[in-house]
């Protein structure tokens, strides 16, 4: 974490999501907002991965409606209410809210 990203740093996290095993690693499609911040990551994606960048469309704030309203959730019902003592609390923290809200969803 830093708190304040350069080009630098947003390559470097890049290339440790599309490393071997890494987050990213395999993945084919991945959807981006027109923010300028993600500007070096898309370029570093388009350049150096076969994951192809995809755009979405200007001015259309409910096209991600799901993903907006899962990650409202997930913060204000998760990770607003705790306290993390390191990464395995905030990892299985969340991991049983994605599984209660799957649960909850089905």
């Amino acid at each position: 974490m830093t708190a304040n990203p350069g080009g630098d740093w947003v390559r470097q996290m890049a290339r440790n999501l599309t490393a071997c095993g890494g987050f990213l690693y395999d993945t084919s499609h991945l959807l981006f907002d027109r923010d300028t911040k993600f500007l070096p990551l898309r370029t570093y994606l388009n350049g150096m991965t076969d994951t192809d960048v995809v755009l979405l469309p200007p001015r259309s704030p409910n096209l991600n409606a799901h993903l907006e309203r899962y990650m409202r959730s997930m913060k204000s019902e998760c990770l607003d209410r705790r306290i993390f003592f390191g990464r395995r609390s905030l990892e299985r923290a969340l991991g049983r809210f994605i599984a209660h809200y799957h649960r909850e969803a089905a």
